[in-house]
């Protein structure tokens, strides 16, 4: 049996939501623990540079209180790296980054910036921290994560998540077939470079189970869905559905 596909549970946006009185509630440590309890095996945030929901404040809190991995999403710029070498999450995760994206529209070009990222991920290293890299399934990407010393490799899922949406939530639709075997090949050469797989970006309850069966995949990280359901069910609730759907996909994997 391969090893369980463990659920993290990005709380930006509940964030977002106290952003929009810039007020106190609702409380993203508050969710982590909501998160925790519902089965969640991580947290992320996103520290951004323009502080658009997640705040400094909530990243020192969330590193003091939180029991499970915080995995710290980030630009890789010297102002984070500092941040993360100082607070020490489990895992940073180094994101492509634009002022005026509503969400991180693509993955990292790992190769137009392949010495300063190599110097980041030994600075995270150096302070105990595993260096998580974004990137689309692109074999030469890929390659250049391994040769900067990457850890963890988070394939971005969007494009596979946007045919499934585009094709009437077809699981079966070529396109979506074709989307899903990028993703797989890409696990399968992360792995042979010796590289964790992960990945995530607009997975929600309808298209995560064929992902979740992906031949060594690790982990999954998911935000904005749960959040989502989590206005109607309550965090805990939302989050312990998610982990079911994990768990159904990868038994369903192993015994077919």
């Amino acid at each position: 049996m391969s090893a369980l596909v463990e659920l993290g549970v990005n709380i930006d946006h509940v964030a977002t939501i106290r952003q929009a009185r810039r007020t106190y509630e609702p409380d993203p440590a508050w969710a982590a623990v909501e998160a925790h309890l519902g089965g969640a095996d991580g947290i992320t945030v996103h520290l951004r540079e323009d502080r658009r929901h997640i705040q400094d404040a909530d990243v020192e809190r969330l590193r003091s209180l939180t029991q499970i991995k915080l995995n710290l999403e980030m630009a890789a710029t010297g102002e984070m790296i500092d941040i993360a070498c100082r607070l020490k999450p489990e895992m940073a995760m180094l994101v492509p980054e634009g002022r005026h994206e509503i969400t991180t529209e693509g993955g990292l070009d790992v190769i137009a910036q392949e010495a300063a990222l190599k110097d980041a991920v030994a600075r995270l290293a150096d302070a105990g921290i595993v260096s998580s890299v974004f990137i689309d399934a692109d074999l030469a990407q890929i390659e250049a994560a391994a040769r900067i010393g990457a850890r963890v490799c988070e394939i971005h899922t969007g494009p596979y998540a946007h045919a499934f949406h585009e094709k009437g939530r077809d699981a079966e639709s070529p396109a979506v077939l074709a989307e899903l075997e990028r993703i797989r090949r890409a696990g399968e050469a992360i792995r042979a470079f010796g590289m964790r797989f992960n990945a995530g970006h607009a997975l929600n309850y309808v298209n995560v189970q064929p992902v979740a069966q992906l031949p060594g995949i690790r982990e999954l990280h998911i935000g904005h869905a749960i959040v989502s359901r989590a206005v109607f069910v309550g965090l805990r609730a939302a989050v312990s559905e998610m982990k079911r759907l994990l768990r159904e996909a990868q038994a369903s994997a192993d015994h077919g």
